[in-house]
């Protein structure tokens, strides 16, 4: 399965929702930007394309989305993808959590770890627990030395998922 991305403003955005009944998309609105994201088939003129790693959840019409974008060396890649096929599934248990995907891209080496959360609280919550500690233990924001894979510093985007329904 591919997912897709795309940037734009919210009424282009929401242009691009309305002439798709067939298939859900779901925009988010992030610090600075809104972003349109879609299972499936592509509907996007200028995607930002991912194959689906792993994934476990359903993406909802509401929630807060935290993606971890990190780049990974060509050689890392195995490597990386076998880290979170194998992972202990802890975050799946965490109060409020609804989905996560691990999203290869099709083009360039940053990988995404999306997950969708009931609200920012959950999120918080899931990044203060021992759970959340014990998953990063080698490879998370507090440890020192980088696993091998890694090409470059990750970073955080943030958005809300909108709910045209509220």
């Amino acid at each position: 399965m591919n997912v897709y991305l795309t940037s734009g403003t919210y009424d282009y955005l929401r242009t691009i929702q309305e002439n798709h009944p067939e298939q859900p998309v779901f925009l988010m609105n992030g610090e600075d930007n809104t972003v349109a994201y879609t299972e499936g088939d592509n509907i996007f003129q200028e995607p930002h394309v991912y194959e689906v790693v792993d994934q476990e959840g359903t993406f909802e019409h509401s929630g807060y989305v935290v993606m971890n974008n990190i780049p990974v060396t060509d050689e890392g890649r195995p490597l990386f993808e076998d880290r979170f096929k194998n992972r202990a599934g802890a975050i799946e248990d965490s109060p409020g959590f609804q989905a996560i995907r691990i999203l290869r891209p099709t083009q360039g080496n940053t990988y995404t770890v999306l997950t969708l959360w009931k609200d920012v609280q959950s999120f918080e919550d899931w990044k203060n627990s021992q759970a959340f500690e014990k998953a990063h233990k080698n490879s998370g924001p507090q440890s020192e030395e980088k696993p091998s894979y890694v090409a470059g510093p990750a970073y955080l985007t943030k958005y809300h998922v909108i709910n045209e329904e509220e």
